[in-house]
């Protein structure tokens, strides 16, 4: 049986990874292929540092990607550099030579994706991505193939490692956010510019190619409303507590009435979810299917063995098709639906409230507020008000009933430009169900 041969772009963590678990688990694999399987070039900007637990001798290694990209051999490219370019180019360029690629970046396809996944049909390519959301979780796999059968009518997901990690030490230790950025970074769990994952970025990366599978929809990052977890604060968590909710960043994709919903904020679940549970950099995603009805899907959202795991699974796919002789369909990308959905814009979404409103201590205060939310349609359904001794401002907290996020923007608007508020009015959406 001829060797599928596998070339590599990038020897970082995870490249690294996949190296190492070519080496130890060879023999499992091409079992599964039904052919031999040959990592037969490596390329990386630097060739010479050691990687962990992986010696550098006997490595197909060099620094020229024309090794990966144009020789007629190669069957599969991985590619791991991450960014936007040359990332971009280089699997164009692959394609072009009529090899199929795997990748796990998340940021390209989620900006470049519609012009990837066409080129791959044109060339008669795979294009695999199975490691770019949720790390060793098989969730891509799952929802394109064996969720099939269901129209999809929600998925809430924690996708993002870092800001869960953050925000569960601040939960469990009650510490400032930036204290707890500052632990990330010393341990790995964040970047040095970690702007991608506090603000949502990397989260709306991941939804933006999941929502494109589940929804059967042309999803744009511009159609995804974005809010990051900066303004969190151990205050928020903790009257979250006593209210029974934890605060989780959350991907949101809701379908209702042709139209559908996309998100990623800041949002406060009720502890008896088995989402509130999900802690440190572990990710979880719960989908709803209207045939299968509620899934979970847990497990390490990032790492080197859990994200070469999923790299791994794309190689063996396309490497089987290889061994069969099987060419690649327009239906192994994404496929969108002949009626696809409408997008709905975040000042028409439905939720609940927190508000969290510093306030100084004055008589009236509390019936002002609630006369400008009642203006907009917005009720509540309970207020907890701190007395702080000798405090000139006093926060006074709220939930509110659903209300629509228009009517919200606007009456915080309004409760800011009272002159007795004295900071700007912090705000959470509340998924309760």
């Amino acid at each position: 049986m001829k060797p599928i041969r596998v070339g590599l772009l990038g020897l970082g963590t995870v490249g690294a990874g996949v190296a190492k678990v070519c080496r130890t688990h060879r023999e499992e694999l091409e079992e599964m292929v039904g052919a031999p399987i040959v990592l037969a070039a490596v390329v990386d900007q630097d060739i010479t540092t050691p990687r962990d637990g992986l010696p550098l001798e006997g490595l197909p290694l060099g620094r020229d990607v024309s090794t990966v990209l144009d020789d007629p051999s190669i069957d599969i490219v991985v590619e791991l550099i991450g960014g936007l370019e040359p990332a971009r180019a280089y699997i164009l360029r692959a394609l072009a030579n009529g090899k199929h690629v795997v990748t796990a970046n998340k940021a390209l396809l989620a900006t470049h994706g519609e012009e990837l996944y066409a080129e791959a049909r044109r060339r008669r390519c795979m294009l695999a991505f199975e490691a770019s959301v949720a790390g060793g979780i098989p969730l891509i796999r799952s929802v394109k193939e064996g969720l099939a059968a269901n129209r999809i009518t929600s998925l809430y997901g924690i996708v993002n490692g870092t800001s869960n990690y953050i925000l569960s030490k601040m939960t469990d230790e009650g510490l400032e956010f930036g204290r707890v950025l500052a632990e990330a970074q010393a341990e790995g769990y964040a970047e040095a510019d970690p702007t991608f994952d506090i603000e949502g970025i990397d989260s709306a990366h991941k939804l933006q190619i999941l929502a494109t599978l589940a929804f059967r929809t042309c999803v744009g990052l511009g159609d995804i409303y974005v809010e990051g977890i900066t303004r969190v604060t151990p205050e928020d968590i903790a009257l979250a507590h006593e209210m029974g909710f934890r605060i989780k960043l959350l991907a949101i994709a809701k379908s209702a009435d042709g139209r559908l919903e996309l998100r990623v904020h800041p949002t406060m679940i009720p502890e008896s979810s088995p989402m509130s549970a999900v802690s440190g950099v572990f990710n979880a995603v719960f989908l709803n299917g209207d045939v299968v009805d509620d899934l979970m899907f847990y497990g390490r959202g990032a790492g080197q063995f859990p994200t070469a795991s999923s790299v791994w699974a794309d190689i063996v796919e396309i490497a089987r098709r290889l061994a069969a002789g099987h060419a690649a369909v327009p239906q192994d990308l994404p496929v969108l639906g002949r009626n696809p959905l409408g997008l709905k814009p975040i000042e028409e979404v439905v939720s609940s409230y927190y508000l969290n409103v510093s306030a100084l201590d004055r008589p009236g205060v509390l019936a002002q507020v609630a006369g400008i939310l009642g203006k907009h349609n917005i009720s509540i359904a309970n207020v907890i008000q701190k007395v702080h001794q000798k405090a000139q401002a006093v926060p006074v907290v709220m939930m509110t009933h659903e209300a629509r996020e228009g009517d919200m923007q606007k009456a915080l608007r309004e409760i800011d430009a009272l002159p007795v508020i004295v900071a700007p009015t912090r705000m959470i959406r509340v998924e309760e169900s």
